[in-house]
């Protein structure tokens, strides 16, 4: 039996993108999944190299039907990390919009209960993001964006994280839960008696 694998949306900001790829380049058997403005994003902030040390395989926003999202049909994926993830995605998200490759992985995650953990850039009135070139800048959310942030916190097998430490600590519980489940239905299969 194949073990399933974790999903990781990036979507277009600089909002600790260093320190997502950072955690990507700890993980194993993941698949990346870049939206167009990621991909752009990625190359503005000089973040290509990083991309690529993580060693996992990446799928980029060029298709209108979003196709690589059967593969939550097919039951390769335990968990759906999204990670940044821009006002705009949220909102979307949010409203049930799956316009775009992220928005519709958000969506068939959850007409398949795969769980996601979203890491959203705007959850606090006051913030310090990344912007390119290494310097820091303040943002101020709207509160719309702090409201639609709540909001998608009340959608079910969804955990909204609001720091790169709570993003890890929410991937590391997946993993070891996934994993348990993995070896629990591996033994059971063993069990079955040979027809």
């Amino acid at each position: 039996m194949q073990a399933q694998r974790l999903a990781w949306a990036i979507t277009g900001s600089g909002h600790y993108l260093r320190e997502s790829l950072a955690l990507l380049q700890t993980l194993q058997e993941v698949d990346v999944y870049l939206s167009r403005a990621a991909a752009e994003i990625i190359q503005q902030y000089g973040f290509q190299a990083a991309l690529n040390a993580t060693g996992h395989k990446v799928y980029q926003d060029k298709t209108a039907s979003s196709v690589p999202v059967e593969r939550f049909y097919e039951g390769h994926y335990h968990t759906l990390v999204i990670s940044p993830a821009t006002s705009n995605t949220i909102a979307k998200m949010a409203y049930g919009f799956s316009d775009s490759l992220v928005t519709n992985l958000f969506a068939q995650a959850g007409k398949t209960r795969v769980p996601s953990i979203v890491f959203a850039c705007d959850t606090a009135p006051e913030l310090e993001s990344e912007a390119p070139k290494s310097h820091m800048v303040k943002v101020y959310p709207r509160a719309i964006d702090l409201d639609n942030v709540a909001k998608l916190k009340q959608f079910a097998d969804t955990q909204v994280v609001e720091d790169m430490d709570g993003l890890q600590h929410a991937i590391m519980q997946r993993l070891i839960t996934a994993h348990a489940i993995h070896a629990h239905d591996g033994l059971h299969l063993e069990e079955l008696p040979a027809s």
